[in-house]
């Protein structure tokens, strides 16, 4: 073969690899098709049901396995924890399988952990939470990351789609269990029935995430120079502990909300509606709230505002709470809406999706392990005082410093 014939051929090779590499791979985004946005809502219908559906019978559960108060606690604390650990896997797993495969493979992983707790003891409840909440954290990481990148110009609307779903099935696992309990034969049946939520799920996934053309590394468009890693960012460290503190509020409500007020006389029943109402008064919010304050060059005021509502709603714990359970529900509610508002600025302050992937792990991967202090401290608290006050004191400081950080974190600037 002559040079110019080897000189031919490789030029050959080295135009069929770049229109190999043009096509659809896995480094690509996934085409923005109306099915996708079904699947992430689908998929975030699931990010809630395997904490809420145990919160709302976590009496039960605990007097059913003869465990300990420090096990409940432990219990609560165990999605936030995992979300946190999980969290920092999120990115290499995404960069690896792709985002379609990545999302896929945690909603397998939450499916099976869905099933593992229901099958034993308390050491098997506690792992299969822990398996279950695995799979979630991948989810929480990645999906904000696939709304950005697949539908950059409706970023407001399908967050807001995402966030309403997430709250419609943290709100539909906290009341359906505990009247699913005598259908089913006992909480196990009650609590394991959300994992044919998820396998649904999965299923639709499957059929609508589709990788689309490879776009260039938003690492590599930019100037190498400027880019620092982003532990050594200051606004990613406020980012960070705002969407932390503000989980930390979320886990304390969905972990111990409906003892609370069984406690103070409320029926099981109605405790579990008021659960329910904390998570269902999302979804409104989440189609009103996200397509405004995240087109707004500051959320600052919002955040502030929302987060004003439930330190109202932890006052009115603290001084009265039988009085007007359902006003303090329905205020806790409103101020947890923030929480899209937290994935929002991920989004916000960051130039580019390996920015935001790099931001939404190291948020909710620190976040939700500051976050699951949270749910620990406030049941232990409780059970060495008797009393809620003090716990109720400690949630009413974290409020504060998160509208503070809140602040800083909405204001228009990149990390």
């Amino acid at each position: 073969m002559s040079i110019a014939e080897q000189e031919t051929r490789a030029e050959e090779t080295i135009a069929t690899g770049r229109a190999e590499e043009v096509g659809p791979s896995r480094r690509g985004a996934l085409v923005g098709t109306p099915l996708l946005v079904v699947g992430v809502a689908l998929a975030a219908s699931n990010l809630r049901p395997a904490v809420t559906s145990m919160a709302s019978v976590l009496g039960e559960v605990r007097d059913d396995l003869g465990a300990s108060a420090a096990w409940t606690s432990v219990l609560t604390a165990v999605p936030t924890i995992c979300f946190g650990l999980a969290a920092v896997a999120a990115p290499l797993l995404g960069r690896r399988l792709g985002m379609a495969r990545a999302v896929a493979v945690a909603l397998a992983v939450l499916t099976a952990g869905l099933v593992l707790r229901i099958v034993d003891g308390p050491w098997v409840v506690l792992g299969g939470t822990f398996v279950a909440a695995a799979g979630i954290a991948i989810g929480n990481v990645l999906i904000p990351v696939v709304v950005k990148e697949s539908f950059p110009h409706a970023v407001g609307r399908v967050t807001g789609v995402y966030t309403a779903a997430l709250a419609a099935g943290g709100g539909i696992g906290a009341a359906f269990t505990p009247p699913l309990e005598p259908l089913v034969g006992g909480w196990r049946g009650a609590v394991g029935a959300w994992a044919l939520l998820s396998a649904a799920a999965l299923v639709v996934w499957l059929a609508g995430a589709r990788h689309g053309e490879p776009r260039p590394s938003g690492r590599a468009a930019g100037a190498g120079a400027e880019r620092r890693p982003m532990l050594r960012r200051p606004l990613a460290w406020v980012v960070t502990a705002f969407f932390g503190l503000q989980a930390c509020v979320a886990y304390v409500a969905m972990g111990w909300l409906s003892e609370m007020f069984v406690s103070v006389g409320v029926t099981r029943t109605d405790a579990g509606l008021m659960l329910a109402a904390i998570n269902l008064i999302g979804i409104p919010l989440s189609f009103l709230i996200p397509p405004v304050a995240l087109n707004r060059p500051s959320q600052s005021g919002w955040i502030v505002g929302l987060a004003c509502c439930s330190l109202v709603a932890v006052a009115g714990l603290a001084v009265a709470p039988a009085a007007a359970p359902w006003l303090w529900t329905i205020l806790l509610g409103t101020g947890m809406a923030v929480f899209p508002l937290g994935l929002g600025v991920i989004a916000l302050r960051t130039r580019d999706a390996a920015e935001t992937t790099d931001l939404s792990a190291m948020a909710q991967g620190i976040g939700y392990l500051v976050g699951a202090a949270g749910p620990f401290l406030f049941g232990m608290l409780h059970g060495v005082t008797g009393s809620w006050t003090p716990s109720l004191v400690l949630l009413g400081v974290v409020i504060v410093v998160e509208m503070v950080l809140g602040w800083v974190a909405g204001r228009p600037r990149y990390v």
